[in-house]
């Protein structure tokens, strides 16, 4: 039973956008509801049949082709939706697992600069990479409601629109492109470090997030330096995911991993890409990102001198509230804990509910040899939202805190 619960599971976080992408092609981006619901049916359908049967030899194209003819039950139905009928006929042998654009068009087409910005999130995040509602609600640090919301919105524009499911022209391109990397950056942010939830790593996001860049990297129109130099940086990221929590499940900071648990090959596969995106004239903050990533991922301990001066160019290219708070606690590896702490201070006031921003007070107070003072920060950053791990890690501070004289 609970092989086929897996498979299934498997299928929903990296098969089922693709699916989704090539039957909106067919039907339109209009019926991307039909697409999704198909999808959906698909699934139910194996989770039912599976553990019975068996999982078949090519569960992703089971897959597709039980989507494909849910979709076509309905078409045949709805009179209105019949002209539809001869382009799903044409899928008939179509294999899923050959790669296509489909939807990587679709993920373009979700980051269509009509609509807001939340609204091109929250449906890639549905559509392309196979979030729940209350995930993106958590990803966006929102309610589901207003998640649920957005999309009616977002997927009534698609409806009216008549956009064609095909790529955007030169001029589109690039603007897209960068819609599409904000998505792919808070989808692998999201999983690295979870907000919600009982787990401090979601590493089927980062790897979702990663695959997404991918489809970007293997079309030569969007192979762009600035989604190599994401791509890169999520790579160099997620080699360290096996090191982030313990055996419990608790997490680890850096300077507490165990660096042979570190995925090397990803780190080389990151650091390659890297070198690629820097070839051109093209700086981006993804760019100056991967470069910090990469310090860090050098034999301990990191160039610190280093990192503040990349913060500085990270400020100067994408000001921050958040890279003004991990720029402040790099200054106080070189200045000491006093300058780090001068530096959080002055970004308190945009930051109010970010939880990291007094866990690093108490951390570097703490450090300062003012335990009661780290104390109450810990406490503040109780007070706000996190995720259980998160809320473990804090109350253990809190406690050390007490305990040092």
């Amino acid at each position: 039973m609970s092989r086929p619960a897996g498979v299934v599971e498997h299928l929903f976080r990296h098969s089922a956008g693709r699916i989704v992408a090539t039957l909106a092609r067919a039907l339109g981006p209009e019926r991307l509801d039909l697409a999704e619901e198909a999808v959906a049916d698909a699934l139910e359908q194996a989770l039912r049949t599976w553990p019975q049967s068996g999982v078949p030899d090519n569960p992703r194209g089971w897959l597709f082709r039980a989507a494909r003819n849910r979709a076509m039950d309905v078409v045949r139905r709805e009179r209105t939706l019949r002209a539809l009928l001869p382009r799903l006929v044409e899928l008939d042998g179509f294999e899923v697992d050959r790669r296509t654009d489909d939807e990587l068009v679709l993920m373009l087409l979700c980051c269509h600069p009509a609509l807001p910005t939340v609204s091109q999130v929250a449906l890639t995040l549905k559509t392309v990479g196979g979030l729940g509602v209350n995930e993106i609600a958590a990803a966006l640090l929102t309610k589901p409601a207003t998640v649920a919301q957005r999309l009616v919105r977002a997927k009534k524009w698609l409806r009216e629109s008549g956009k064609p499911l095909t790529l955007p022209g030169p001029d589109a391109l690039e603007s897209r492109v960068d819609s599409v990397l904000s998505v792919l950056y808070l989808l692998f942010n999201e999983g690295y470090d979870a907000t919600t939830g009982e787990v401090a790593v979601r590493g089927e996001l980062c790897g979702e997030a990663i695959r997404l860049g991918r489809l970007l990297l293997a079309e030569p129109k969007t192979e762009l330096p600035r989604v190599r130099a994401l791509v890169a940086l999520m790579l160099l990221q997620a080699s360290r995911l096996p090191a982030r929590v313990d055996r419990d499940g608790e997490l680890l900071l850096l300077d507490e991993q165990d660096r042979g648990r570190w995925d090397h090959a990803m780190i080389a596969e990151g650091t390659r890409l890297f070198e690629r995106a820097c070839a051109g004239p093209e700086m981006s903050a993804y760019h100056v990102e991967a470069a910090i990533a990469l310090c860090h991922s050098t034999a301990p301990p990191p160039d610190w001198h280093r990192i503040v001066g990349l913060y500085d160019d990270l400020l100067a290219l994408r000001p921050s509230p958040v890279a003004r708070l991990n720029r402040a606690i790099a200054l106080a590896m070189v200045d000491g804990a006093a300058a780090g702490i001068a530096e959080l201070e002055a970004v308190e006031a945009d930051l109010p509910d970010y939880t990291l921003l007094p866990a690093a007070l108490g951390a570097l107070w703490l450090r300062a040899g003012d335990p009661a003072r780290a104390a109450g920060h810990y406490r503040r950053a109780l007070a706000l939202p996190c995720s259980a791990p998160q809320r473990r890690f804090l109350t253990r501070r809190l406690e050390a805190c007490r305990s040092t004289p």
